[in-house]
């Protein structure tokens, strides 16, 4: 039986694995994250998010970081533009957005996450999407619409699109530029890379916090509110993001984005497997098409010979 750090080394060099694991850690955020963001004003849930990791993984990453201090010293402007816009922006927008919109309307949105990577990556990186990898994200887009608008097309008609739904688009095009940006990054320990993140983007968020509890409530605090806060900082936060980045440094950000459409696919499964919806023809549709516009878009490019 392989030992625990082998084990940890073996999944470490599994890119489809680590980034199907961060589409079912983020499955679960949608609803937890839209529950906990009537609980908690958004800059606080954010910061709260973002704190809270940073101190359980700061014990772990403490040595890894003194080691890589020169390097990121020397690439300090990148490592902080990266946790601004990554960490800060992004879930900020994304909790301000949970406020006013349905977590059926996220779902939908958060499809168009490959279309921003694939944007940022161009013009970031000077990568294009060949055409397999876009047949492949356009099918899986596809997908995912038949799962969420449970396979009755004339269902669009009654998704009503709100400020919560443009701050949400805004969210997915900034995760769009952190994907790209990431491939930028000095090559330093992955907790390294985690723990500066963390620490950087809920540290801006500080001011932002105070002006918040001035100009509303604080946080309701109760077992139900901290038990949605455990999840969102350990499943979303930590393991998500570790298995990201890692994912998205094997390869590349164009070939990760399609497992965006993962995330309605797990979310689907969880509500059939724990909430007793019933499985129907358009769930098997949905995830067929789901599967294979990821595999078609994730296969290795063939490299001329």
């Amino acid at each position: 039986m392989p030992s625990a750090p082998r084990l940890f080394a073996r999944l470490a060099d599994q890119p489809y694995l680590l980034l199907s694991l961060t589409s079912l850690f983020w499955a679960g955020n949608a609803i937890v994250g839209r529950a906990a963001a009537g609980h908690f004003p958004p800059v606080t849930l954010s910061f709260l998010r973002w704190a809270c990791a940073f101190l359980i993984v700061l014990p772990f990453a403490a040595r890894h970081l003194i080691a890589d201090w020169g390097v990121i010293r020397r690439h300090l402007g990148l490592m902080i533009a990266i946790s601004i816009i990554g960490i800060s922006t992004f879930n900020t927008l994304q909790y301000t957005a949970l406020q006013y919109t349905t977590a059926i309307n996220i779902l939908l949105l958060q499809s168009t996450g490959p279309l921003f990577v694939a944007v940022w990556a161009l013009i970031v990186l000077g990568i294009r999407l060949t055409l397999t990898q876009a047949l492949g994200i356009m099918t899986s887009m596809v997908g995912v619409v038949v799962i969420i608008l449970h396979g009755d097309i004339a269902q669009l008609a009654a998704i009503d699109l709100n400020r919560g739904d443009l701050m949400f688009v805004a969210a997915m095009a900034v995760f769009g530029l952190y994907t790209a940006l990431t491939q930028r990054r000095p090559s330093m320990h992955a907790l390294s890379f985690l723990a500066f993140s963390f620490g950087c983007g809920a540290l801006f968020l500080i001011p932002l916090v105070g002006w918040e509890l001035t100009v509303r409530s604080g946080p309701e605090l109760s077992l139900a509110n901290l038990g949605s806060l455990g999840y969102v900082v350990l499943f979303p936060s930590i393991l998500a993001y570790l298995c990201y980045n890692r994912g998205v440094r094997l390869i590349g950000a164009n070939r990760s984005a399609p497992f965006f459409h993962l995330i309605p696919v797990f979310g689907s499964a969880m509500a059939i497997l724990f909430l007793g919806e019933r499985p129907h023809l358009y769930h098997a549709a949905g995830y067929a098409l789901v599967l294979t516009g990821v595999i078609v878009a994730a296969r290795k490019p063939k490299t001329a010979a």
